[in-house]
């Protein structure tokens, strides 16, 4: 029993080393995930000014209005998706296929989010649990500095997997609001064009 104990001890202290790697990547990769969310930000709001009141009134003759006021250097999926379904046929079947495809990149996009926000706790934990089985030998053995560097490592992992997990919660919030919104945008404007194609027909 006691090789078995001493070998899962080794097990544990092993991965600490991995545990604090892996939560810098994830937290450098934060940073950039913040860095690309305010942009992402910036040109939601530029979009919802520009395209807001327009598709709220939106009928079926002013949709050359609409393609007229697309940005042409914008990038952003929902001005991807909206510039091609105001360019090609009115199918229904076209349509669906480019909703598909936007709710299938918006999740790609969102699956950062997702991992940050249940890994960063996950990855702060292990490294928590792991430094604290030294921090009590040290306590025990009355080994103070070596405590104290111990609880150091505790706490620092607890903060930096809770700081990844925040970012990941409060982009993953906001994206999911926004693409929601984007695609109800592009199922009406989809609705109205194939009221077109119909009434053309």
């Amino acid at each position: 029993m006691e090789i078995i104990s001493k070998s899962l001890f080794w097990v544990a202290n092993s991965l600490l080393i991995p545990d604090i790697v892996l939560l810098l990547l994830l937290f450098a990769r934060s940073l950039l995930l913040a860095g690309s969310f305010y942009n992402q930000l910036m040109v939601k709001r530029r979009n919802d000014k520009l395209f807001g009141r327009l598709i709220k009134e939106l009928s079926p003759a002013g949709m050359d209005a609409l393609k007229a006021t697309l940005p042409e250097k914008d990038d952003s999926l929902f001005t991807k998706y909206l510039r091609d379904m105001l360019s090609t046929t009115t199918s229904e079947a076209y349509s669906d296929f480019l909703l598909s495809n936007m709710e299938n990149e918006a999740d790609k996009d969102l699956s950062l989010s997702k991992l940050l926000a249940k890994m960063g706790p996950v990855l702060g934990l292990i490294g928590t649990l792991i430094a604290m089985s030294p921090a009590l030998v040290g306590l025990s053995s009355g080994d103070i500095s070596g405590m104290a560097y111990n609880m150091q490592v505790v706490f620092a992992t607890t903060v930096v997997g809770l700081v990844i997990s925040s970012v990941g919660l409060i982009t993953l919030q906001f994206k999911q609001r926004w693409y929601a919104k984007d695609i109800y945008n592009l199922e009406y404007v989809a609705r109205l064009l194939s009221d077109s194609g119909h009434a053309r027909g």
